[in-house]
């Protein structure tokens, strides 16, 4: 025991703390493994449950721009808007209008999915691709109107931005 305590201290004390992933953390690195199996096992059960349904009707290539905008409106959904907040709320915590992720281990490492919205996309696009793969005309109206919510999100941040540039031109 004295060896690995000896070896764990100069081994952190040449580490930067950026390279630490876990250490004065809440979360342990089964809590991110038990977080990948899943996604993994979601994963493989949509490639095994639609690989006939995908060898007939693959996804096209003009889909992945469509796609991808409905994975970035349903992670900003999930991630940010007040409507899904119900969902967020056992992992995520709001603290001088940030949020962070709450309490310790799978909780805190389910929080922190939920904050990242890089991390989140990867889900909302299993979830975006898996459905117009086993339920094409549903997957592909979901994904019309999530791409839809994103073209407008686009569109309400460029408005912003010139309502913003017009008042400092005028002022």
């Amino acid at each position: 025991m004295a060896t690995i305590d000896a070896v764990r201290s100069t081994t952190d004390g040449a580490r930067s703390d950026d390279d630490k992933e876990t250490d004065d953390r809440p979360v342990e690195p089964a809590d991110y493994a038990l977080i990948n199996a899943v996604y993994m096992a979601l994963l493989t059960s949509m490639v095994v449950a639609t690989r006939k349904r995908a060898a007939t009707d693959p996804v096209a290539g003009t889909e992945l721009v469509p796609i991808a905008a409905a994975t970035f409106a349903l992670s900003k959904l999930i991630g940010k808007e007040k409507v899904a907040s119900w969902a967020r709320e056992p992992f995520v915590a709001v603290e001088e209008g940030e949020r962070q992720p709450r309490g310790e281990r799978l909780q805190h490492a389910i929080g922190e999915l939920l904050t990242c919205p890089r991390c989140l996309g990867a889900w909302s696009a299993l979830g975006v691709v898996g459905l117009r793969l086993a339920s094409p005309a549903a997957g592909r109206t979901v994904t019309s109107v999530l791409a839809a919510t994103a073209a407008n999100d686009f569109g309400q941040a460029g408005f912003r931005w010139l309502c913003a540039k017009s008042t400092q031109a005028s002022g």
